[in-house]
């Protein structure tokens, strides 16, 4: 009951929030940070599946999260079908683009491995960035009046909140039953060292790369729930090098290699991002770097596993609580 209360505490408090500030002066503004929030926490726990589970530390995932963005925008500009139809068409092509990549690279090890994800990564934004078709460096945008729900066009962040919430939960699902499974007990047996792993008789290369197909699809799926709400999408925002580093930023401050600590980055990092470009106008955008290399610092130094293993470690054990296993929460 100890252990259950807080995590239903919890849910129950993602369920009701657009409700809890929908009588404050800022009620909009919180409704959509909170969509953001959530979000966040869906990009942060599909790299958290290959990068804190099977610890590859994968730093190009924007290009599974730009693939997944640009597909149902492209679909609605080129063939006039509904944004939704360009969804499965991008978890598509992000499951055979982590097949591309993850035969090859990994049979790196180490930062060799993130560098080839940078390099390729790099590349698919500069392929995208001189496509006219795709927009190119402009952008594209998606419809500005909706033709019907399956556009998926609200006028408040609320539906977007709850659609959002949905496939958190049915990640969350699925990480939990993963972590479980001879999969989740081979990627653990991956994050302790390959070459144990490897003398145990685990599959290395299947095995991780299963967890890099997984994380992209969630990953691509994250990119079109992005590009839905906002609209719209081009290079940068889509491909660009820091938005791999939010996935894994957000990832690591809560915990990576655990079941909500992805969640608990984003409900810290996203309103730290949002009140620095609130307060600093433009200028705060250039803070959001800032930010991300604060907050690397602060992990190194204090806790690399994160905020929940400062609270398994440290303050737990002070109220009485035990943990289970390392995968608890």
């Amino acid at each position: 009951m100890r252990r259950a209360a807080p995590l239903a505490a919890a849910a129950l408090l993602l369920l009701l929030y657009p409700w809890i500030v929908a009588r404050t002066d800022s009620a909009a503004f919180l409704q959509d940070m909170g969509a953001l929030v959530v979000l966040a926490a869906i990009g942060a726990s599909a790299w958290n599946i290959v990068g804190g589970y099977a610890g590859q530390i994968s730093v190009g995932h924007a290009m599974f999260f730009g693939i997944g963005a640009y597909l149902p925008l492209v679909a609605y500009n080129q063939w006039q079908l509904p944004p939704l139809a360009g969804v499965p068409a991008g978890i598509a092509v992000s499951l055979v683009l982590a097949l591309v990549v993850g035969v090859p690279t990994f049979r790196l090890v180490g930062h060799y491995f993130s560098m080839a994800t940078i390099a390729v990564a790099e590349l698919v934004r500069i392929v995208v960035g001189n496509w006219d078709f795709v927009g190119a460096a402009i952008g594209i945008m998606g419809p500005a009046t909706p033709r019907g729900w399956w556009d998926l066009i609200f006028r408040s962040a609320v539906p977007y909140y709850y659609i959002f919430l949905v496939v958190l939960a049915v990640l969350l699902a699925v990480t939990w039953q993963m972590q479980r499974s001879r999969l989740g007990y081979y990627l653990g047996a991956l994050r302790g060292g390959e070459r144990a792993a490897r003398s145990l008789g685990v599959p290395v290369r299947r095995y991780k790369l299963y967890a890099l197909m997984l994380s992209a699809a969630f990953t691509s799926l994250a990119g079109s729930l992005y590009a839905l709400k906002t609209g719209f999408i081009d290079p940068e925002s889509g491909f660009g090098i820091l938005v791999s580093v939010q996935l894994i930023i957000t990832a690591a401050l809560g915990g990576a290699g655990t079941l909500f600590g992805p969640l608990l980055g984003a409900v810290i990092l996203v309103p730290l991002q949002t009140a620095t470009n609130t307060w600093f106008g433009g200028s705060g955008s250039g803070l959001t770097y800032i930010v991300y290399g604060g907050v690397i610092v602060l992990i190194a130094r204090f806790e690399p596993g994160g905020l929940l293993e400062l609270w398994h470690q440290r303050i737990a054990p002070r109220l009485g609580w035990r943990r289970r296993s390392r995968h608890a929460a």
